[in-house]
């Protein structure tokens, strides 16, 4: 029996997925913070083409858009095959619906869960985004338009398509509140899993600059940066410099995160979001609304953060207004940041670029330098707040660290986390068992084509992982199920690893109809208790069982020491009836299943 979960309960951060620019992952986006980069770079060529019409008025205006920004290197890019998409669908797609799909599949494959293990399961989707410059394109040629306009265009399909490739059954949906909508998207995942409508959550933020129109409108209202520069807090920050990408990251409440094993990098604690009402004007941030925001969420927490990742713009009313507001409401000292500084804008995914820079700081053990700073704003009310311009160490055990985003229409954000304890390692995950010594691990790679497996055997071999191999295999094989063309290497040792790795060579194609399952009778081992725990479709096979087995002959399928022939054969086909359903949610199917005693009732359902 699954309990409801507690209001207020810790939800861990498990997953990250991020398209960033200068960043491809969590990996290199930690290298670009840490080692104090910029990504701000100029519009690639060709990217605003399509707008010039070669007349005077649109030279003139493109002459005057600001070329600055955080662009990614490919936005064109789609693996359409892989995804099962036809290939004329994925044209009418908009690049962010692309984007997200992509980037989600690396978040859980990042947290070591393979995404179609989810399917049928109540996994929900977040999705931030806010511009519709791809539209703008598409919508000017209606000689164009086709039956894949439409669900190419629309919000609520971005999120809504993900959850329909992986079966997801939770709730999908997008989120708008512009700059803001991303943290949005993770308030609402932490509160969908807390009402247990979830049980693992999606939380995501995209944003491309297809079109030139939103930045030449920024910038005729004086809101860009003149020389392309974010300089957060600083005395000369004349306005932000807008950027692309993407960002997700996996949820779980901390429990199941816990129970599962899963790597936990952090901790969200608490979450809030409100809006300005009526200020100055629409587009004007209003002070009192960021402190009540952040008395909210804090009032109730016993202490305040060590840092937090702010909104930051680098606008000169926007940035003394949030000191000022964080100043008011947090009475201990408290470091500032702005991963703005380090990549520009990107609006609807700004949120989850700070979030993820947060929980990297606290995975990480340092807090990263914010840039451009140099003469602090003399507006800013500085004795109890400092801008981190060098990695800085935590200030103290038990970090916390707090994430601001506010809309440009008034919507406000902000969510707290928490390094993990280590009351947050379970008992399979990395570190909190012993090394297995010199035992042999089966390292799984699977994908569409023979060729994209050599790739990732090749990728793997250069890696040479100095985790624990078993960690490595293990998370190998929870992503098994990418496509039906499989490589399995035996190794001891991660240079016997990198050998066999690359010498994966493609085989010719099995020629049989398929695998035979073969169901077995009468076992004396204990139920699958570590399986339940770990696998989702597992789990739900035997939850479908559990109580038709208890009304039937009154046998607890969860009973950890069961005794006894007339308990333990049904509940070895329960077990064996939820290992084909974990099997096929990988992907797997049998061509033939043969059982012996109990097993060949086993096999009658499995074959239907």
């Amino acid at each position: 029996v699954r309990l409801p979960p507690a209001p207020g309960e810790p939800v861990a951060v498990v997953g990250i997925g991020c398209r960033f620019p200068g960043a491809h992952g969590p990996a290199a986006y930690w290298e670009l913070l840490i080692e104090g980069r910029d990504a701000v770079g100029q519009v690639p060529e060709g990217r605003w083409e399509a707008f010039d019409d070669g007349s005077a008025r649109t030279g003139e205006a493109l002459a005057g858009t600001p070329r600055h920004g955080g662009f990614l290197d490919d936005v064109a890019g789609f693996d359409a095959e892989f995804f099962g998409i036809a290939p004329g669908e994925a044209a009418a797609m908009d690049p962010q619906q692309r984007l997200l799909l992509e980037t989600a599949w690396e978040a859980l494959e990042h947290g070591g869960i393979a995404p179609r293990s989810l399917a049928g399961t109540r996994t929900g989707v977040f999705a931030g985004l806010s511009g519709n410059e791809y539209a703008h394109l598409t919508s000017a040629d209606l000689a164009a338009v086709d039956a894949w306009t439409a669900t190419g265009a629309a919000f609520s399909i971005a999120a809504n398509r993900l959850s329909y490739l992986l079966d997801l059954r939770g709730p999908s949906l997008a989120v708008d509140t512009a700059c803001s909508s991303s943290l949005v998207a993770v308030h609402l995942a932490v509160a969908s899993l807390r009402a247990g409508e979830s049980d693992l959550a999606l939380a995501a933020g995209v944003n491309l600059l297809l079109s030139p129109m939103i930045t030449l409108a920024f910038e005729r209202g004086g809101g860009t940066a003149a020389d392309g520069r974010c300089k957060a807090f600083d005395a000369w920050a004349d306005g932000m410099v807008r950027a692309e990408g993407c960002g997700v990251v996996v949820l779980k409440r901390l429990a199941d995160a816990v129970r599962a094993g899963d790597r936990v990098l952090a901790v969200i604690r608490e979450s809030a979001v409100n809006q300005d009402g009526r200020s100055n004007g629409l587009v004007a941030p209003n002070p009192e609304a960021q402190e009540r925001l952040l008395r909210q969420v804090y009032e109730g927490l016993g202490r305040g953060p060590d840092y937090i990742e702010a909104h930051g713009t680098g606008t000169l009313l926007g940035d003394p207004i949030e000191a000022r507001a964080i100043a008011a409401a947090i009475p201990t000292p408290v470091l500032l940041g702005s991963a703005k500084t380090n990549l520009g804008h990107l609006e609807a995914a700004a949120g989850l670029a700070g979030l993820i820079k947060a929980v990297l700081a606290l995975h990480h053990g340092v807090i990263p330098p914010s840039l451009h700073f140099r003469h602090p704003n003399p507006h800013i009310p500085w004795d109890t707040l400092r801008v981190v311009t060098a990695p800085t160490p935590w200030p103290r055990a038990g970090a916390r660290a707090g994430v601001s985003a506010f809309g440009f229409g008034g919507t406000n954000a902000h969510v707290v986390l928490d390094a993990p304890g280590l009351d947050t390692r379970g008992p399979d995950s990395p570190g909190a068992r012993g090394r297995a010594g010199t035992a042999k691990q089966v390292f799984l790679l699977t994908d569409t084509t023979a060729d994209r497996v050599g790739e990732h055997a090749r990728a793997l071999a250069a890696w040479r992982p100095a985790a624990d191999l078993r960690d490595v295999a293990h998370t190998l094989a929870r992503r098994a199920g990418r496509g039906k063309v499989a490589a399995a290497v035996v190794a001891g040792d991660a240079e016997e690893l990198a050998e066999r790795l690359r010498a994966v060579r493609p085989a010719a194609p099995v020629t049989g109809k398929g695998p035979v399952w073969v169901f077995g009778g009468y076992s004396p081992q204990p139920p699958a208790m570590d399986l339940y725990a770990a696998e989702p479709a597992f789990a739900r096979a035997i939850d479908d069982l559990a109580p038709l087995l208890a009304a039937e002959s009154g046998i607890d399928v969860h009973d950890p020491a069961p005794s006894g022939v007339a308990t333990l054969q049904p509940i070895a086909f329960a077990v064996q009836v939820a290992l084909a359903n974990l099997w096929r949610a990988y992907g797997f199917e049998p061509a033939a299943v043969i059982g012996h005693s109990m097993g060949e009732v086993a096999a009658a359902v499995v074959a239907g």
